[in-house]
Parts: C-alpha cells; structure tokens; sequence
C-alpha cells in the first residue's frame, strides 16, 4: 500500500465524516418533521458508498483501476441524486419565483458553461469513458451547488450556511488536488500522487474539512431548531 498511517487517518475520516453528515442530517429531517430533507440525507448515500470504494483502490496500491472507476460511476449516480433531492426542496418551497424548472436549467446551464472553461478537453468529454463520467458528473455536481444557494436563500430552515459553503469546499478539495497531482507527476517525478505522501495527504485533508464544514452546520442547525421549538 502506497499510503502512510496518517495518510489512511485522513481518508478514513473523510469518509466517516461523510457518513455520520448524512445520519445527523436525516435525524434533523425527522425533528423538523421535513421528508424532504431526510430525502436528501439518504440520497447522500452514493457518494458515501463511493469513497469506500476508493479506499480499496488504495488498499490494492492503486495497481485495480476498476476500483476507481466504479467509484467516479457510482458519484456520478450521488451527484444526479442530490440534484433530485435539491429540486425536490425547492419544489416544496410555494412562495419559490421562477419555477424550479427553469431555476434547473438556469443552474444546468451554468454548471455546462464552468466545466466547459475549465476543461482541458473542451468538453469534448476526454478520450474514454472515464473522462465521460468525470465531465458528466462536475456539471450535476456543479448544477445541484448552484440549486443549492438557491435552497439556502429561499428556505433557509433546511441548511444553514456552513453546511453549503461545506458543499462548495469540494470545489476547493478538486482544484488543490489536480495541482498536487500535477507537481506530484511533472515536477517530482512521481508515478502518480499517491506516490507523494505529504502533497496526496495535503489534498486529502481539504476534502476532510469540507465534510466536517457540512457536519457542523448540520449540529449547529439542529441546535437552531431545537431553541426554536423551546421558544
């Protein structure tokens, strides 16, 4: 295994993290008595499932692809489901204007139009169908964030500011990735950037602090209700 200890700490942390996100938020959809949320919560599941899988990529020392591409697979199907689950909060909220239709395909669009900037392909989606899945996935990914702020401003009882700003992070964790990644293979030298403990181990723990953004505003939201329902 490619990994150090502290390494495999920083993994195993997001991923829990991840998990115990997803249980507080479905605990908090069942005390505000919002289905909804709790929803969204299970739709969270994918992507929770997803990270185990990466881990085994590392425990075979990154030598079984599969594990990796079955991992981006079965994002791309969380992605989708948190963008439902997004639209369906948005649905649920009457006093909503412009329609949620239109706010998907507004936030689709631009979601298509940052992927497209920002690709090295051109969004000519790579050269197979990894590359696909990758491209397919940032423009949901990007699209339920977008939807996201819009949850946030128009019923701001389901997520507090943290939580999506926790969601935005990811941005932060993918873009310091593909730059280790690139110092790791064309600067150092390396195979890949695991080979690199201290710049993998450095991205790693980016992805771990978004999910513990997400996790404390899940505890201070509930925490919010909670003096609410007293009052």
């Amino acid at each position: 295994m490619l990994l150090s200890p502290l390494n495999w700490v920083i993994h195993l942390s997001s991923s829990l993290e991840w998990g115990v996100a997803l249980v507080m938020l479905y605990r908090y959809g069942q005390f505000i008595g919002r289905k909804d949320v709790r929803r969204f919560a299970l739709f969270m599941l994918p992507h929770w499932i997803g990270s185990w899988f990466v881990l085994l990529y590392h425990i075979s020392g990154d030598a079984i692809m599969r594990f990796l591409e079955i991992s981006e697979a079965i994002n791309l199907v969380g992605s989708i489901a948190l963008l439902y689950a997004t639209l369906k909060i948005l649905k649920g909220d009457e006093k909503r204007e412009p329609k949620p239709a239109k706010a998907w395909v507004g936030a689709l669009f631009g979601g298509v139009i940052l992927v497209a900037g920002s690709s090295p392909y051109s969004f000519m989606m790579g050269s197979s169908w990894f590359d696909a899945v990758l491209q397919v996935s940032s423009i949901v990914y990007l699209t339920f964030l977008v939807l996201l702020l819009k949850v946030r401003k128009k019923d701001p009882e389901v997520f507090s500011g943290l939580t999506v700003a926790g969601f935005w992070f990811v941005l932060v964790f993918i873009s310091v990735t593909v730059v280790c990644m690139y110092i790791a293979i064309h600067v150092l030298g390396y195979q890949s950037l695991s080979h690199d403990d201290l710049l993998h181990g450095f991205a790693e723990s980016l992805l771990s602090i978004s999910n513990l953004m997400i996790v404390i505003g899940i505890h201070k939201q509930r925490k919010l209700a909670k003096l609410l329902f007293r009052a």
